[in-house]
């Protein structure tokens, strides 16, 4: 049973020594020079302006919370499809397409009702 899992540990192993290599090498090679421009902030290339602990809009939040919501829902399809191809030879194959067919509505109507009510709207 253990020597199922053998070649993971030794993946984790040559992970975990890939790491601790890196920063060791990277910590005596590299330069320590502290100076003034590399203690200040990057921003791509300008300069940083205002306070970076600056309050959002809750619309901002609402869209982020709603594109995580149907993303992971839409994860869900992939091993719908592949256990439809395994189940529908024991007879089971309409009932799950009816049944996602009936969680797809869903997701529709929930997408169609935050749109209407401007849920995706920036402004």
């Amino acid at each position: 049973m253990l020597q199922d899992y053998f070649p993971i540990l030794v993946l984790l192993g040559v992970v975990v020594a890939f790491v601790l290599v890196s920063l060791v090498l990277s910590e005596l090679a590299g330069h320590s020079r502290r100076t003034r421009g590399k203690g200040t902030t990057y921003e791509c290339g300008m300069d940083p302006v205002g306070n970076a602990r600056g309050r959002f809009s809750v619309k901002f939040f609402v869209v982020a919370v709603l594109f995580i919501l149907f993303d992971i829902e839409s994860v869900f399809l992939i091993p719908w499809a592949v256990n439809l191809k395994l189940l529908s030879g024991e007879g089971y194959g309409v009932f799950l397409f009816v049944e996602m067919l009936a969680f797809i509505g869903v997701l529709a109507l929930g997408l169609a009702y935050i749109w209407k009510k401007g849920g995706l709207e920036w402004d």
